[in-house]
């Protein structure tokens, strides 16, 4: 793959990102900011202290969230692209497509839900502020851990490959993964600062949101990328319905 591929495909794959945080932002406005507002009045009558607002919350719900989520797809879409880059025939044979897909969902996995298991998020009123340096480097250590082992697990597979076969070979590389996984959860310590009295459904209800706000933003990612990719690497299978290729407009 030469630089001129790889650099559009890093533009190709900003853009997908973009367009990825603009649905994962409704996602986010309309599944989250709810429940947001929510633990933020349960927060407000339990709490004996009156903070002054430096940012309003009809700010951070807009313009705050907007680019929040805005720049992050952009980021992560380009760093998507280019790990695409190096997996595109390296995982399987495997379509521009397909690969996306997989790509985006694998990330899924170890990025967010591995990590999300072991610590999920939490909103406002929900934490004690003393500990939070070092629930995000537990957090982000949970990630790294992930993310190693994902990568660690697809050497594997295809290692064991010739000999298992693919089929084989994969479900030995998942079981090595669950099973690291499995002991990094028991041996990490456990983060439970959740109020006695907080309610039990909203907390669900905000990790709930919270996973699918990540679910949209990397499902359309796949997706739209995904498309993308294709038009870049196969120009030629833009064909009619029929099979035959579409002829160009004057």
């Amino acid at each position: 793959m030469n630089s001129a591929t790889v650099r559009n495909l890093l533009v190709r794959g900003m853009l997908a990102g973009l367009a990825a945080g603009v649905l994962a932002l409704v996602a986010a406005y309309l599944l989250g900011e709810p429940n947001v507002d929510k633990a933020i009045s349960f927060e407000a009558a339990h709490s004996h202290e009156h903070e002054m607002e430096v940012v309003s919350r009809s700010l951070q719900s807009t313009a705050g969230l907007a680019t929040g989520v805005l720049v992050y797809g952009v980021a992560f879409g380009g760093i998507a692209a280019l790990a695409y880059c190096v997996a595109l025939g390296r995982v399987g044979r495997f379509g521009p497509r397909a690969t996306a897909l997989l790509l985006s969902g694998s990330a899924l996995l170890a990025v967010y839900v591995v990590p999300f298991l072991k610590y999920p998020a939490n909103p406002p009123s929900v934490g004690d502020p003393d500990t939070i340096g070092k629930r995000t480097a537990l957090y982000f250590l949970m990630m790294l851990l992930s993310v190693l082992l994902a990568v660690a697990a697809t050497i594997l597979g295809k290692r064991l490959a010739p000999g298992l076969g693919t089929w084989w070979a994969t479900v030995v590389a998942v079981a090595a993964f669950a099973v690291v996984i499995g002991l990094a959860y028991a041996f990490l310590p456990v983060v439970n600062e959740v109020p006695r009295d907080f309610p039990a459904t909203l907390l669900w209800r905000f990790r709930l949101s919270a996973l699918a706000v990540q679910a949209v933003l990397w499902g359309g990612f796949g997706l739209l990328f995904g498309e993308l990719a294709e038009r870049q690497l196969n120009p030629e299978s833009a064909t009619a319905p029929s099979g035959r290729t579409v002829p160009a407009s004057n």
